[in-house]
């Protein structure tokens, strides 16, 4: 009788436990699930790329001599700043300077004999045309004299025929007189002898010109000496560079940008530098303009900027600390809003944060997350905006007191019970200084 009493007591307890694990699994089925949600921020959202550069001069000039010779002086050290024009390396040069003054004397002695032609030799052939024309008329007044006395008998033949041969020597004379005034004329052959003379005197003074002119090296432009590679007393071949100069110019920022942000970057983006040496002296540049062509091997294309003054504009001055080939800290600001209802990105449902733009125009893009509705899951469709590392803009598909779900494992339509979190946002204010700006670059690299 114990045994059954015992029994019964045991199948109860039994039966007891087997209810109160079904009331607990029932419970755990149907009650809804407990999840972090968050609603839509209303916040200002600015979206940069940071990337490395280096500081890039417009053009950097070797110098060298295009003969061979000794080098007589070298007026320049590195790291001296020149003005254009200046002689910076002068070689020996004796025998040009010699064969200059020699063709200088040559020039001299042509332009002596182009103005003495000109000053003396036509007008003697002038006057000797002159008297060659009176010669000639009175040769011909003494034929027509002649020619009456011989008709009247006064005068034999004979005189007649030798007044008739001075009328053709005066004739000759005249012509001869003719031509020489006409060749020393200033179309005439002795003036274009004598002009073509000292054309080539002067053609040979340039030339020696030239020729001692390579003696000397001088700077192409204003700019600084980076490399010095000759001395005094140094015999320099053709061709060698003997000096290096950076010449001074708008200086240029180069980098070389992964390919995943060419989307983000259009020239005139406004920009913060700090340069690793002088962190402390942030500068403003502008995005001037992206390389038409990807590197296949790195994968990255190059960008182009240049410092920018207040009005964002290249400023007639860098600042002074900017030196080849210096690297940069930079950050272009690709994106801001400065009121925009913000979304944390890890709510977005993994497919669909990467999705194409819906719209090329204005570069939205679509996604979806999940909202208590109901009680419920439900799938919203959005229309996104701009997009951060940890916020996105929602210009669609959302009202601000709807609830959104954090939870990546919820699957759709299941029983949800939301609990609200404080919107957090990453995105910087619209009216931060640029000092902040630049302390957020400073940082970005540090870490």
């Amino acid at each position: 009788m114990a045994m059954k009493v015992f029994s019964w007591r045991v199948a109860r307890w039994g039966l007891g436990a087997l209810l109160v694990v079904g009331a607990f699994l029932a419970w755990r089925t149907f009650m809804p699930a407990r999840t972090d949600a968050v609603s839509l921020a209303r916040a200002p959202l600015v979206r940069t790329v940071q990337f490395s550069a280096r500081v890039k001069t417009p053009a950097r000039v070797d110098l060298g001599a295009t003969l061979t010779a000794r080098v007589a002086k070298v007026r320049v050290q590195e790291g001296d700043a020149v003005r254009a024009g200046d002689a910076r390396v002068e070689l020996e040069a004796d025998e040009p300077r010699a064969a200059l003054a020699q063709a200088e004397a040559s020039w001299q002695q042509a332009r002596a004999r182009l103005e003495s032609q000109s000053a003396l030799s036509l007008p003697t052939a002038q006057a000797s045309l002159a008297q060659a024309d009176a010669n000639l008329q009175a040769a011909e007044r003494d034929l027509v004299r002649a020619q009456d006395l011989v008709a009247q008998k006064f005068y034999s033949q004979q005189k007649l025929d030798e007044a008739r041969r001075a009328v053709d020597v005066a004739r000759a004379l005249r012509a001869v007189a003719r031509v020489q005034t006409q060749a020393n004329g200033r179309t005439g052959a002795e003036r274009a002898n004598a002009q073509a003379q000292f054309e080539v005197a002067r053609a040979a003074v340039e030339a020696a010109r030239a020729k001692l002119g390579q003696y000397t090296l001088r700077a192409p432009g204003p700019g600084r000496v980076l490399v010095r590679s000759v001395e005094p007393g140094q015999i320099v071949q053709a061709g060698k560079a003997l000096l290096t100069v950076a010449v001074q110019g708008p200086l240029e920022l180069q980098a070389q940008v992964d390919e995943r942000f060419l989307a983000q970057l259009q020239p005139k983006q406004r920009a913060r530098v700090l340069a690793d040496a002088y962190p402390d002296r942030p500068f403003d540049a502008l995005v001037d303009r992206l390389a038409p062509s990807v590197n296949a091997q790195s994968g990255s294309v190059e960008v182009t900027l240049v410092v920018a003054g207040p009005s964002e504009r290249p400023p007639d001055t860098h600042p002074d600390f900017l030196r080849e080939d210096m690297t940069l800290s930079v950050e272009v600001l690709t994106g801001e809003r400065r009121e925009a209802r913000v979304l944390p990105l890890r709510a977005l449902r993994a497919p669909a944060a990467a999705a194409a733009p819906a719209d090329p125009r204005d570069g939205a893009a679509t996604g979806a997350v999940l909202v208590a509705e109901g009680g419920r899951a439900v799938v919203r469709e959005l229309k996104l905006g701009l997009r951060t590392l940890s916020d996105v803009e929602v210009l669609s598909g959302l009202q601000d007191d709807d609830l959104v779900l954090l939870d990546p494992t919820l699957a759709p339509r299941v029983r949800v019970r939301a609990r609200l979190l404080e919107a957090a946002s990453t995105a910087r204010k619209a009216g931060d200084t640029g000092e902040s700006f630049g302390n957020a670059v400073s940082q970005g690299f540090s870490r």
